[in-house]
Formats: C-alpha cells, sequence, structure tokens
C-alpha cells in the first residue's frame, strides 16, 4: 500500500493512501506511535497508541497535536486490523517554530507585567484605605459624641436667642394690654350698677308718694 505523509510541521501532518477494494462498505483505520521501536514492540495494533477511524470513501486525513522533533510511525490497515510492514510509514515532525515560541515568550512576559501592575494597585488602595481610616478614627478621637466645629453655629444659637426672647416680649406685652383694657371695662361697668341702684329707691319712692296724697 503506498502511503504517504506530507505537509510535516512541528505539530501536524497529512496522511494519503491508495483506496483498497477489499475494505468497501467497511473503514480504515490509522495507527500512530511515536518514538516506534519495530524490533522491540513489532507490529500489533494494541502497541500503538492512537487510531482513528475514517470511513472508506475517505483516503486521506490530518493528524494533530502531535510532538514536535519527534519520530512517529504511521500505519493504515482496513477494518482495525493487525498492520504489516508494507502499510506503515516512518516520518518526523519539524522543531518549534522560534517565532512561535517568541510568541509564547511575549504573552508569558505580558501575563507577568499584568499580575504585577494588578499586585501593586491592591496594596496602592489597600494603603489608601487605611489612611482614610485612621483620620476618620483620630476625628472621632477628637470629638466623640460626633460633633464638629461649625463656624454657623454661633449665628445659629444667637437667631434662635433672639428669636426666643421676641416671643416671650410679645406674649408679656399681650398680657400688659389685658391688664390695661380691664380696668376700663370695670369703671365703666361699676357706674351702671350704681345708676340702677340709685333708680330702685327713686321708683319705690315715687309708689309712695300717691298713698301719702290720699
Amino acid at each position: 500500500m503506498g502511503i504517504t505523509v506530507q505537509n510535516i510541521t512541528a505539530t501536524s501532518a497529512t496522511v494519503t493512501w491508495p483506496a483498497s477494494p477489499s475494505c468497501v462498505d467497511s473503514f480504515y483505520s490509522i495507527m500512530y506511535h511515536p518514538n516506534w521501536n519495530n524490533l522491540l514492540t513489532g507490529y500489533s495494533r494494541k502497541n500503538f497508541l492512537k487510531e482513528d477511524k475514517v470511513p472508506t470513501e475517505q483516503t486521506s486525513a490530518s493528524l494533530w497535536n502531535l510532538s514536535p522533533q519527534t519520530s512517529y510511525i504511521l500505519c493504515v490497515t482496513c477494518q482495525s486490523a493487525n498492520p504489516s510492514g508494507d502499510q506503515c510509514r516512518v516520518f518526523n515532525t519539524l522543531g518549534q517554530d522560534p517565532s512561535s515560541s517568541l510568541g509564547s515568550s511575549r504573552k508569558e512576559l505580558a501575563m507577568g507585567i499584568w499580575l504585577t501592575s494588578s499586585l501593586l494597585l491592591l496594596i496602592i488602595a489597600g494603603i489608601l484605605l487605611y489612611s482614610c481610616l485612621h483620620i476618620w478614627c483620630s476625628k472621632h478621637q477628637d470629638n466623640p459624641e460626633g460633633t464638629f466645629a461649625d463656624p454657623d453655629v454661633p449665628d445659629k444659637r444667637e437667631a434662635a436667642a433672639d428669636s426666643l426672647y421676641s416671643h416671650n416680649n410679645t406674649g408679656e406685652d399681650a398680657q400688659l394690654a389685658t391688664i390695661i383694657e380691664n380696668p376700663f371695662t370695670s369703671s365703666e361697668s361699676s357706674p351702671r350698677s350704681n345708676r340702677n341702684r340709685e333708680l330702685v329707691p327713686l321708683a319705690c319712692k315715687d309708689m309712695d308718694t300717691p298713698s301719702q296724697s290720699l
């Protein structure tokens, strides 16, 4: 069987093979293993690390997640049969791409910088929070009742005292006015009562006068 391995990279490869008439209405088994030693293990199917199954209509497949700079043996059989020597090929994967390794190192460096900056920001935030709490505690100790100096407090107290004084004066003036008005009303009512008292004897005298004349 003419098996060909193409497009070999550090982590992938493509394998192709000719169609087999004996595999009609069945499947192909693609078996591969790294660092193969056929003198010790032979071509037994159970000794292969990985096995992929593809339909008979397909005569090529891609292998992924291979190890860089590694020697692999690859066999293609029909219906998971044990392979023979003419059904296998050996290929070597390429070394790691320097650009990809450089990109990974840059990513690691960026991740380290990000973690360091995040840690510094957390430390700064903790210091600021501690300073704010220290200032608040010191102010609370200076003013245990929670009252702080306010420049407008004396003015407010004076205004409240003036309003209270004016309210008291208003009440006292109203009482004085009532006291002053009451004597006049009593003096006016007393002559009226005296007049009524005087009228009663005069009426009695008038009633006694005709009897004397008779």
